[in-house]
């Protein structure tokens, strides 16, 4: 290794960009709906169980964090939050049953992503 590439590991940044909170939400509903989209394309069940699950949890964790009394969203987007996540939890459970196609809920997260995209800067 030569003294010019020494210096530049050494004054490289070492610590990872930092990410807003919109961002990592943005990534790990990307990462659940492009795992519901592909179960739904394959019309495999274990993969479209397991990707069910994974998005329901996240809509509860959504709930759970805008009934939070310190959550900084405006109320009313909070509450349509809290009714997508009730949604949610019910046709997913249709969905289990085969009463319901998953597709609406992929598209539920495609609108988050929208919104989550336009709402201002994402770093």
């Amino acid at each position: 290794m030569n003294v010019i590439n020494m210096a530049q590991r050494a004054y490289a940044p070492t610590a990872a960009p930092t990410r807003s909170n919109r961002s990592i939400e943005y990534d790990v509903i990307a990462r659940i709906t492009y795992r519901l989209k592909k179960a739904i394309e394959k019309k495999d069940l274990g993969p479209l169980l397991e990707a069910l699950h994974e998005n329901r949890k996240l809509w509860r964790t959504l709930a759970l964090n805008v009934s939070q009394p310190d959550n900084g969203l405006p109320e009313e987007l909070r509450a349509r939050l809290y009714y997508l996540s009730e949604f949610t939890n019910h046709h997913t459970s249709e969905v289990i049953r085969n009463k319901m196609s998953a597709i609406p809920l992929v598209e539920v997260n495609t609108a988050i992503l929208r919104g989550l995209k336009t709402e201002g800067a994402m770093r």
